[in-house]
């Protein structure tokens, strides 16, 4: 039974913290972890979300192992996943449960502020 999902080529997948309230609940556990949720492009979503479903219908875990941007092989559960069509073809969208400090955050000074404050200046 396949109990795993890897990438075969391209590279480190992203991880992004996800704030959304039915996926933060996916995270109940005894240590202090992030919710992450990682999109992949692939031929065969549908297929690999029945591989999902079947290890968590047996209670059983199912990892997406990778390499990670030193090259080493990581594996991390897999909390929830969808298939969705694109123009560019099928995606992989992943729910992770990640230990804090596998994880790296970006702050990126372009993205929009979300509180609207057009007023703020960098500090010097």
């Amino acid at each position: 039974m396949e109990d795993k999902i890897t990438i075969i080529e391209g590279p480190t997948p992203v991880f992004e913290p996800v704030q959304d309230g039915w996926a933060l609940g996916l995270n109940e556990s005894r240590k202090f972890s992030i919710t992450a949720l990682t999109r992949l492009r692939t031929f065969n979503g549908p297929s690999l979300v029945e591989r999902c479903y079947r290890r968590w219908n047996q209670h059983e875990p199912i990892l997406l192992h990778y390499r990670n941007e030193a090259g080493l092989e990581e594996a991390v559960p897999i909390l929830a996943a969808r298939s969705v069509e694109t123009d560019d073809g099928q995606l992989l969208l992943l729910w992770l449960h990640v230990e804090r400090e596998n994880i790296e955050l970006e702050i990126n000074p372009d993205d929009d502020d979300a509180s609207g404050d057009d007023d703020l200046k960098p500090l010097k």
